[in-house]
């Protein structure tokens, strides 16, 4: 690389903002909620989606970042720090006006078109409104404590995205005393969303029966004057606070992770407030009130026009029985494992892709390890697993049968903390052993081991089958995210994977591995090896070539060696779902490098690395993005597809539909804007996923 090209990789503005580019995919699946041609249910959920993700992307980024530019709790002049905070708030702000805009003006009207009505308190009917001042009096009410405040009662303290109400009260209360200011907490018992029965929900055009729902907040925005006897209620909101939600225990001092953690989640309930969320018509008064108890600033205050937490209304999708407001039916396939699934890895690897083959291969392999007599040990990890899993009770199953079970538990698996600390409970007391990763690096490989000792009398001898997996071992999300899996009997593959168990239990170095590249240690050393590897092939006037597909690129060290890359002739191009900082088509720096993000039905989260390598065809398949926090924060595993076979199916299936893709695909400008593609003249609109539901699924009928 020439001195000058050196120092251009260091100016700023090299990479795009992380957090800009995190904002805008969720832009682009909010365009999903905007397109007409989706089932309008499915619209709805795709808001409900992009609800949730700006949830976390305030619980945690927003949160990172204003630590960052606050000294002893308070907001330091950082100009730099200050400036992207502005950007942020201001695309946010855009962001919830445009995703309240589709939800009152295009998938509400629309879903009341169908007969599912979402009723305000305007507009229900008598009947309606006596069966909700009825329901309010005999399961809301009772639950209910509306504070006054004053010096005796002072502001309460308010749960992480708990739906909340402020009122502004005239006159006296019962003891003469002018306490003005009224804090509702909503029951976290009680559901958000209720449906009313079926004879107050007909529709007046005498078509098919139709749904209503209430919302909570709007019962008790109905009689919130029938708390306050005596007294006039001048103006209300529903308000919700979030806040920083990422957990910190002190790794160096913590002798019991487990039990640490156990304190610290209740402790997540109330930590920095980072967002208010208000009614549209909400006072300012009543804001800025809000604004001074929890230590914001006006550009942290989001008015909406509709419930402060749009996520809630996932309730009322799943409650509406309506097949024809929903995608089609998907049946996955599935892999042809035979009825002894050791036997068939003994002449050959499974390949597995989620979720248009079923995940079910999965959990047969490790129920069958948990009852063959053969089977002396399973080893496994676990990063998400849900709070209902059948792959955990085969586990447990196994250890009370007797086999050496060990779980490597990821406690702090980000909002998964509590579900995977029951499952360690229960796993140690049927006598598995369960251990906790690397203090300080969360363990976010996928990878199983099952070990059976086969053959008779001298002849007997230990053999390795190994699960390995780009995604969780979650049962509900392999049905809605895009992953692949291998499972295989090659020895050297289930040596490494072993190898992998006995260093993170351990805590020895890691010996030399044949296969698998193991972050923190050697796996951004091995990509940056592979992909110079291709400049030097393009220097040398051979074809470079490399297709990444990760969820997010970020780690300036890689994106370097990509710029360098494309600089020597190599064609790239990277499949990004999420976050990409890396600047793509930049004369002189990266322009054989193109970027794109795939929107679509299920959850892009397969990660592949593609390096022609001389016509090589070097498959890796990966629990890693490239993050700096994956290469070297966690305990990830890169492993190759050996088998040639498969290494076409990877291609086939997971890299060439995408880059095909012209229906549900964006592509990236080099000043961080997305396009979406478009079919050319009168070209056939091509989805990847659509064309892997057909090919490798199962007919619903």
């Amino acid at each position: 690389m020439k001195p000058e090209t050196r120092a251009e990789a260091n100016r700023p503005g090299l990479f795009l903002d992380r957090e800009l580019s995190q904002l805008a995919f969720n832009r682009r699946v909010m365009a999903q909620a905007e397109d007409a041609a989706i089932p309008v249910l499915e619209r709805l959920r795709y808001l409900c989606i992009v609800s949730s993700n700006l949830d976390e992307f305030f619980e945690v980024r927003v949160a990172s970042l204003l630590a960052a530019a606050s000294v002893d709790g308070k907001l330091s002049e950082h100009p730099a720090l200050t400036a992207n905070l502005n950007r942020v708030a201001a695309e946010c702000h855009v962001m919830v006006a445009r995703q309240y805009e589709i939800l009152n003006t295009e998938v509400l009207p629309l879903l009341k078109e169908h007969g599912v009505h979402l009723l305000r308190h305007n507009e229900r009917n008598e009947a309606q409104r006596a069966w909700v001042k009825d329901y309010f009096e005999r399961e809301v009410r009772p639950l209910l404590t509306p504070i006054g405040l004053d010096p005796a009662h002072p502001f309460p303290q308010v749960v992480n995205k708990s739906l909340n109400f402020i009122v502004a009260l005239s006159g006296k209360d019962a003891f003469g005393r002018g306490t003005a200011i009224a804090i509702i907490k909503a029951p976290r018992v009680l559901p958000r969303v209720i449906q009313l029965p079926a004879e107050l929900s007909d529709r007046a055009d005498g078509a098919a029966p139709g749904v209503s729902f209430c919302l909570l907040s709007s019962i008790i925005h109905a009689h919130i004057s029938d708390l306050f006897a005596g007294r006039e209620v001048m103006a209300y909101s529903q308000f919700r606070v979030t806040r920083d939600s990422d957990l910190w225990v002190d790794e160096d001092e913590v002798k019991n992770l487990r039990q640490a953690l156990k304190g610290e989640l209740q402790g997540r309930q109330f930590g920095r407030s980072v967002r208010i969320e208000v009614a549209k018509n909400c006072p300012p008064e009543l804001s800025q009130f809000l604004l001074d108890q929890f230590d914001l600033d006006p550009t942290r205050l989001y008015q909406v026009d509709g419930p402060v937490n749009m996520v809630r209304l996932n309730e009322m999708i799943e409650y509406t029985k309506l097949p024809e407001l929903r995608f089609p039916p998907f049946v996955p396939g599935m892999a042809t494992a035979g009825s002894d699934i050791f036997a068939t890895l003994r002449k050959q690897d499974i390949l597995l892709h989620h979720p248009f083959q079923s995940f079910q291969t999965v959990i047969d392999f490790i129920r069958s390890a948990a009852t063959d007599p053969c089977v002396v040990a399973i080893k496994q990890t676990v990063y998400r697993t849900g709070m209902n899993s059948d792959l955990m009770e085969a586990l447990i199953l196994a250890a009370r049968l007797g086999k050496e079970v060990t779980v490597i538990v990821e406690l702090m698996a980000r909002f998964d903390e509590e579900a995977n600390i029951n499952w360690a409970d229960k796993l140690e007391q049927a006598g598995a052993q369960v251990v906790y990763g690397v203090v300080g690096l969360k363990t976010h490989a996928k990878i199983a081991l099952v070990i059976r000792r086969e053959g008779t009398g001298s002849s007997a001898a230990l053999r390795y089958y190994a699960h390995l997996g780009t995604g969780n071992y979650h049962p509900t999300t392999t049905k809605f995210y895009t992953d692949f899996g291998l499972l295989t009997s090659q020895p050297e593959m289930g040596r490494d994977v072993n190898e992998v168990f006995m260093h993170l239990t351990s805590l020895a170095k890691p010996h030399k591995l044949t296969h698998l590249w193991l972050a923190p240690f050697a796996l951004q050393d091995q990509i940056i090896k592979a992909i110079r590897n291709e400049a030097k092939i393009a220097k040398g006037g051979k074809a470079g070539r490399i297709i990444v597909k990760v969820n997010a690129m970020v780690d300036e060290s890689v994106i370097r060696a990509l710029y360098e890359a494309s600089q020597a002739g190599v064609k790239i191009d990277l499949i990004v779902r999420g976050a990409c900082t890396l600047r793509p088509g930049v004369t002189g720096l990266s322009d054989n490098i193109r970027v794109r993000s795939i929107i679509g039905r299920f959850l892009e989260h397969s990660r592949i690395y593609y390096f022609r390598n001389d016509l090589a065809h070097d498959v890796y398949l990966a629990s890693a993005d490239w993050m700096s926090r994956n290469l070297f924060r966690r305990i990830e595993v890169a492993f190759p597809v050996l088998d040639r076979a498969l290494k076409r199916r990877v291609m086939a299936e997971g890299l060439n539909p995408y880059l095909k893709d012209n229906a549900n695909a964006w592509e990236l400008e080099p000043d961080g804007h997305y396009h979406r593609r478009k079919p050319r003249g009168k070209g056939t609109p091509y989805g990847a996923q659509q064309h892997l539901m057909a090919s490798l699924g199962t007919s619903a009928d």
